[in-house]
């Protein structure tokens, strides 16, 4: 071939690449409300998973809300009612590209329809029969974790709360126990009873029936050179995630997911949650998290 035939390729490669690059401004990230999206002359209903073009229009609903993400990063939350022309959020975004996108891609793939469909037709997805309790956490290759705050849910087959959370260091030395009446506790990993331990073991009784109770599971620091490889992958998020918004922990729960800490999902879609506890993908994302990982089985 010619050294000009072969620029021309090269050309139309390079313009294909950038066409590709410009075809959206956002992506829909969670929705909730009717909210509605006008691309050309027409309005229509949005969709988790939208593509939107800088020169749609998005309308939101009263007690609606929309989480948008850029496609250099940049979270978005819109929950005042209006109409939001894309090239004027595209103004609040600064140049720099994170790696945020590679995460929410990975969010967006694993509530697909498709990955539901794969999930249901997997060998091992099915309900196979609860614990008295059943306690969503991971099996013991998966109990690491990177941060100090823990959320622990379960759900009990019989016996009822209160429930009695006790907490014991790898020698069964009881360090602490909790009383709550609801099925979720949260840990602080500083306390001064936890924080020289490398690994706990957690175990959750019904204190009204003390032969209901769960399997011990295990909970455990990372390595120092592991702790300090995902302290440098969440450092190249920007400062923009350090926000306590409901959209970033949903963010960062796909990120946790994605390198196998599942503890530190579990947590971020709980903040979530409690940050936009009226708008449903989150808890939807969060329920199929668990299916997902077998950390929840389908009843």
């Amino acid at each position: 071939m010619k050294k000009s035939g072969i620029l021309v390729v090269v050309g139309i490669f390079l313009s294909g690449i950038a066409v590709g690059q410009a075809d959206y401004a956002f992506k829909v990230l969670a929705n909730k409300g009717s909210n509605e999206v006008k691309s050309g002359d027409a309005w229509q209903a949005v969709k988790t998973g939208d593509r939107l073009k800088s020169t749609d229009e998005i309308k939101v609903a009263e007690n609606s809300y929309v989480a948008l993400v850029h496609v250099k990063g940049k979270p978005i939350e819109l929950k005042e009612a209006k109409t939001y022309k894309i090239s004027d959020l595209e103004a609040r975004v600064n140049t720099t590209s994170s790696v945020v996108n590679k995460y929410t891609d990975f969010i967006l793939s694993s509530n697909s329809a498709e990955a539901k469909k794969n999930r249901l037709s997997a060998t091992g997805a099915v309900h196979r029969g609860l614990e008295d309790i059943k306690v969503f956490l991971p099996e013991n290759q998966y109990a690491e974790i990177y941060n100090t705050n823990v959320i622990i849910n379960w759900e009990s087959a019989k016996g009822g709360g209160p429930y009695v959370v006790t907490i014991k260091n790898m020698f069964d030395d009881e360090l602490l126990k909790l009383e709550t009446p609801e099925t979720v506790v949260q840990i602080d990993r500083t306390n001064s009873k936890l924080a020289n331990e490398d690994a706990l073991l957690v175990e959750v009784r019904s204190k009204s029936d003390t032969k209901s109770k769960s399997e011990q599971h295990l909970i455990k620091k990372l390595s120092p050179a592991r702790q300090d490889a995902v302290a440098k992958l969440l450092g190249e998020f920007g400062a923009e995630m350090k926000e306590e918004t409901a959209l970033n922990k949903f963010i960062l729960a796909g990120f946790y997911e994605e390198n196998k800490l599942f503890i530190d999902a579990i947590t971020a879609y709980e903040e979530a949650i409690k940050l936009a506890p009226d708008v449903p993908t989150y808890k939807e994302a969060y329920e199929e998290f668990l299916l997902r990982n077998k950390l929840k089985y389908q009843k």
